[in-house]
């Protein structure tokens, strides 16, 4: 099984609670899920988002400026392996 999506990392646990929140007000599907190992830095939690609704959550960000963000990046997990992360 394959899946893609995009995640936005902060160094802050605050950070990412506050940018999730904005995104649900925004009309974007999130969930705060554990950071790749590949962005390991930070605070161990990001927030997932569907590939599709990019524009719409850098939207997001420019409204919430919630700091200390790490990058926002593309993940594709295939099966149990590691999981391949690339900026967006």
């Amino acid at each position: 099984m394959q899946e893609t999506f995009g995640i936005g990392a902060f160094r802050s646990r605050q950070q990412v609670m506050r940018f999730d929140s904005a995104l649900r007000r925004a009309g974007v599907q999130s969930q705060i899920i554990s950071t790749p190992r590949d962005v390991s830095v930070g605070c161990g939690l990001s927030v997932r988002f569907e590939l599709k609704d990019t524009q719409a959550v850098l939207d997001a960000y420019q409204r919430a400026r919630p700091g200390n963000l790490i990058g926002f990046y593309r993940v594709q997990r295939s099966g149990s392996g590691r999981p391949h992360v690339s900026a967006l």
